[in-house]
């Protein structure tokens, strides 16, 4: 009998159930309803369900997070599963080749054909500073502020390339709001938008972009690589991944290589990625005051990001004699597609015979090499 009882509380010890607690059980919660806004709400699912069932995994089960060790014989111990997969974040491997797969599968055309929204990609990049500067006011150290201020360009990617480098004790934290205001770009966006507009303004119809030549497209990303990297070295990964998937694209002579980049290669990053950010997020690293901070300064960039880019569209509205809609400057985040698609609707909801989209893939895709640049310079000052 007695040994029967001994085996039953053994049982009952080695359960997850004598072993969770409330911060658990707040995490799983948190986990949920995440799950709930990725399948009920789709709101960007190919993100939010990984990285939400990674976190719903370390809270059942932490030793899914377990380092490799060594036991009292000698013998190795190995680490839990999704530890493996979180050196590909902690090496910065899996942001990198999510640029490539996003330069595979972007055109970066719309951009060559209008350079000015360069001006626009770089405005939308003063959510970063100023949520660094706020960061810093609120007690973070200068790599963990620009790691929180990378939330601002809405990109996920590089908030945990950074984050990895200067602050990974903030990793869960930043990736996963990082990625939540990804996915609350058409939520978040559009009173923004017409809060800081004209109905007029927004009315503004845009003359048809120039036809981009393949050349063109082909020396973009190898003029780019050249310029960006010897200004700012560390940018070199993320820039030289984005430009190497485009240059896959434009070539036309590596389909494969194309197709494998924008798609299999991409979904499987994508899934181990996910589930190893969504896996740092433990009740004991997430739920503190940090974690609430870091959401705030998120928001707050994101806002400001989105703000500064329709302000600075404004200006080159008046500049040039009405002949921009403000709206695409909102697209200068680096939310791509999205931001250029909310940019689209808003404009389409004054006037249903505007068509905004190519003209907001510029910004829209500026802003994804601002914010490779950004994250290029905190690199070089606190790295």
């Amino acid at each position: 009998m007695d040994y029967l009882v001994n085996t039953l509380v053994n049982l009952l010890e080695a359960s997850g159930f004598y072993q969770i607690t409330y911060k658990n059980l707040i995490m799983i919660a948190v986990a949920c309803f995440l799950l709930y806004l990725a399948i009920k709400k789709d709101y960007e699912p190919l993100l939010l369900i990984p990285i939400a069932f990674g976190m719903l995994l370390v809270n059942l089960f932490p030793g899914i997070m377990a380092q490799p060790s060594v036991n009292a014989n000698g013998d190795v111990v190995p680490g839990g599963l999704l530890r493996y997969f979180y050196l590909g974040d902690e090496y910065g491997i899996w942001p990198s080749l999510i640029f490539l797969g996003v330069g595979a599968m972007t055109d970066f055309g719309p951009l060559i054909a209008n350079p000015s929204s360069f001006l626009l990609g770089a405005a939308a990049q003063f959510g970063i500073y100023a949520a660094y500067f706020g960061a810093v006011l609120l007690g973070f150290t200068d790599g963990a502020a620009a790691s929180i201020s990378i939330i601002g360009g809405a990109d996920g990617p590089t908030s945990i390339f950074l984050a990895t480098k200067l602050a990974p004790e903030l990793l869960g934290p930043i990736a996963v709001a990082a990625y939540s205001y990804m996915s609350l770009v058409p939520i978040i966006q559009p009173p923004i938008m017409r809060l800081l507009t004209t109905e007029k303004e927004r009315k503004i119809k845009m003359e048809q972009l120039r036809p981009v030549s393949k050349l063109e497209k082909i020396l973009f990303p190898i003029v780019v690589t050249i310029i960006v990297v010897l200004l700012l070295p560390d940018t070199a990964p993320l820039v030289g991944m984005l430009m190497l998937g485009n240059l896959f694209r434009e070539s036309g002579v590596v389909r494969q290589l194309t197709d494998v980049s924008s798609n299999a290669l991409m979904y499987i990053v994508v899934i181990l990625l996910g589930t190893s950010v969504g896996a740092t997020t433990s009740a004991e690293t997430f739920l503190n005051l940090s974690t609430l901070k870091i959401v705030a300064l998120g928001l707050v960039a994101f806002a400001f990001g989105t703000a500064s880019g329709i302000l600075f569209g404004k200006l080159m509205c008046k500049l040039s004699g009405g002949k921009i809609n403000p709206l695409i400057g909102s697209a200068g985040v680096s939310a791509v597609p999205m931001a250029a698609r909310v940019s689209q609707k808003v404009g389409a909801e004054a006037d249903p015979t505007n068509f905004l989209l190519m003209h907001a893939m510029g910004p829209n895709v500026a802003g994804v090499i601002g914010t490779a640049v950004a994250a290029g310079v905190f690199l070089s000052v606190f790295g």
